[in-house]
């Protein structure tokens, strides 16, 4: 059982070798730099948050308002 988890761990290892990661792989680049795709791509991903939940407000409060009036006329 311990050579298993042993031989998975490795291969996991040597997969994560593989990976294109996001941020700057140079020793030099430090702070915020060397995160800088990340950051974006981070930023990206909250205005898109942001966009999709004001387009889903927006059409809740419509169709409410529509469902109301609607209830309104036909009662």
């Amino acid at each position: 059982m311990f050579r298993k988890i042993s031989q998975y761990i490795s291969a996991l290892k040597g997969e994560l070798k593989k990976c294109s990661w996001p941020w700057e792989s140079d020793p030099k680049v430090t702070g915020f730099k060397k995160f800088r795709e990340l950051w974006g791509s981070t930023l990206v991903v909250l205005v898109a948050m942001v966009l999709l939940g004001a387009y889903v407000a927006f059409f809740d409060y419509v169709l409410a308002a529509v469902v109301n009036k609607a209830i309104l006329i036909f009662s």
